[in-house]
């Protein structure tokens, strides 16, 4: 008898993403402009309370300025893996970044990661239109088969949205990491090609004018069409 293999798969490489700007409705992602954006976005994640958005990454927070904008030269210049956005309000003003890293063009998985929302994006519509644009760019453009959201076990923020976003649980690789002296096991999630147009329909679902009151507030949450 012989041994059950997967379905055949073509099994040509995906493209690396590059630094290309991806329009929203409620903002976009762009390229993170060193220039521009370091000075907003020190002061948006910096101060008081806002320095526990840097629990579970890997760096900062930073006391001092010029280490973030060391920080910030450092990952807008990185172009092989991992690739940056900054996310950006209607008035293209920088309120946030994440990352596409991890990326294995050959078996075309690629992996979101370091993300940064500050509370100037934290629980508006913008904070999950960039979710769609970023999934919607490795889909539907670059045509990965797998994309994977990671994160520290102790997140449950992150975990949260992870389902919201339309991603799956699929475990816990234990002691996986040691971050910043720390252990970290790590909660793992996916979303699939073929599950793709389903989640897309239910994010521009999400997103369309009509779900949203004369305030601005959701009608329908994205849970519950995802």
């Amino acid at each position: 008898m012989l041994p059950v293999v997967g379905p055949p798969v073509s099994d040509h490489p995906a493209p690396r993403p590059a630094h290309v700007t991806l329009e929203g409705r409620f903002g976009r992602l762009r390229p993170i402009d060193p220039a521009r954006d370091t000075a907003r976005l020190y002061a948006l994640s910096h101060g008081a309370e806002r320095e526990a958005l840097w629990a579970y990454l890997f760096t900062g927070p930073y006391a001092d300025p010029q280490d973030f904008e060391a920080h910030v030269v450092t990952i807008a210049a990185s172009l092989h893996d991992p690739v940056y956005w900054a996310v950006a309000d209607r008035n293209d003003d920088a309120v946030g970044w994440l990352s596409l890293m991890r990326i294995d063009t050959r078996h075309r998985v690629i992996e979101v990661g370091s993300i940064l929302y500050t509370p100037a994006m934290q629980r508006t519509a913008l904070a999950t239109e960039a979710q769609y644009l970023l999934a919607r760019h490795v889909f539907d453009d670059l045509g990965y088969r797998r994309y994977e959201w990671k994160c520290n076990d102790l997140n449950t923020p992150s975990k949260r949205s992870a389902v919201r976003f339309g991603f799956t649980y699929e475990g816990l690789f234990r002691q996986h990491m040691i971050v910043k002296g720390r252990n970290r096991d790590t909660a793992w999630f996916a979303m699939l090609d073929h599950e793709w147009p389903a989640k897309k329909v239910a994010y521009e679902r999400w997103l369309a004018p009509g779900n949203f009151d004369a305030d601005g507030r959701q009608r329908t949450r994205l849970g519950a069409v995802n």
